[in-house]
């Protein structure tokens, strides 16, 4: 079986990164963390379980950090997973079946994310594939925040499987959710700028507008209960609060909209509400399609 180095980016990670190492060790032939300069004892644990470990300039987001942790790595094979994730046994029998023979040069993984306590499966939260096992030297991150990896050779994606997938142990309070969105939309407003983005004001209403209907109604996130509903209220939050820090970028400039170009805005987004609310309900009972559609006038 080729040789493979687990690479793992931390901060505070003391509570996560046993489990996560504890899922990995059967298959791993090298250790490397490269830690943020945690403040816990990450660091003295990962040197417990053998782990190479280096320092790297605290940033509040991982993606920076990848290529300098996969440079450390010794193997043929990388295996990059965050702390708070863990292999299931039946991907770890998997990825040891491709290390046998490989037939690609880097594999997407579905992951199984759990958010506030609950395994979520729709909403754009699964399967929620993830490039996480390659040859290294045919992988590498760009410092943009949630950013996809660039890639060369062949790809292959590892089948959409509960029993096949990283299990991500994700948002676990509201507290940490809003504690990261606060670091990710400074970082998303910043990038935003920087592609040459100036603040407009519609962008408040659209932009959460959409990111609420795609997450509950277009990608089903109504089919996970109250989880569904609260996540696509949190991603909507997330982008009012990124397009807000952009227009703190561009120092309050007061825009002064009319009232009534705020109300066509609105309007706009109203009617894109009816028509993915009547979608989501036709799709859940044909019999009221005609019914449905009188009721939301869609055409």
């Amino acid at each position: 079986m080729a040789s493979v180095t687990l690479v793992v980016n931390t901060l505070n990670e003391e509570k996560n990164l046993p489990r996560l190492i504890e899922s990995a060790k059967k298959l791993i032939s090298e250790i490397v963390v490269v830690d943020m300069h945690s403040e816990d004892k990450t660091r003295e644990i990962a040197q417990r379980y053998g782990a190479h470990v280096y320092l790297y300039e605290k940033k509040g987001y991982v993606e920076p950090a990848r290529n300098f942790a996969i440079s450390k790595a010794k193997s043929e094979w990388v295996l990059i997973l965050d702390a708070d994730e863990e292999l299931s046994s039946g991907l770890l029998k998997k990825i040891s079946e491709i290390l046998q023979n490989p037939e690609a040069d880097y594999y997407r993984i579905p992951r199984k994310n759990i958010i506030f306590g609950k395994w979520i499966k729709h909403g754009m939260w699964w399967p929620d594939y993830n490039i996480r096992l390659f040859r290294k030297g045919y992988v590498s991150w760009s410092e943009v925040i949630h950013s996809v990896p660039l890639t060369k050779g062949m790809g292959f994606d590892i089948e959409a499987r509960e029993d096949l997938s990283i299990i991500h142990h994700n948002y676990q309070s509201i507290e940490q959710y809003i504690g990261r969105l606060n670091r990710y939309t400074s970082k998303q407003a910043e990038d935003l700028h920087n592609r040459g983005y100036r603040f407009n004001w519609r962008d408040l209403i659209s932009k959460p507008s959409a990111e609420f209907l795609s997450r509950y109604f277009a990608n089903s996130g109504h089919k996970d209960g109250i989880h569904g509903l609260a996540l696509a209220g949190l991603q909507a939050l997330s982008e009012f609060v990124v397009y807000l820090k952009a227009w703190q970028m561009d120092k309050f400039k007061d825009h002064k909209p009319e009232i009534s170009s705020v109300i066509s805005e609105i309007k706009r987004s109203e009617s894109d509400f009816h028509y993915w609310s009547a979608d989501s309900l036709i799709k859940e009972g044909a019999g009221i399609k005609e019914r449905i559609k009188r009721k939301f006038k869609v055409r």
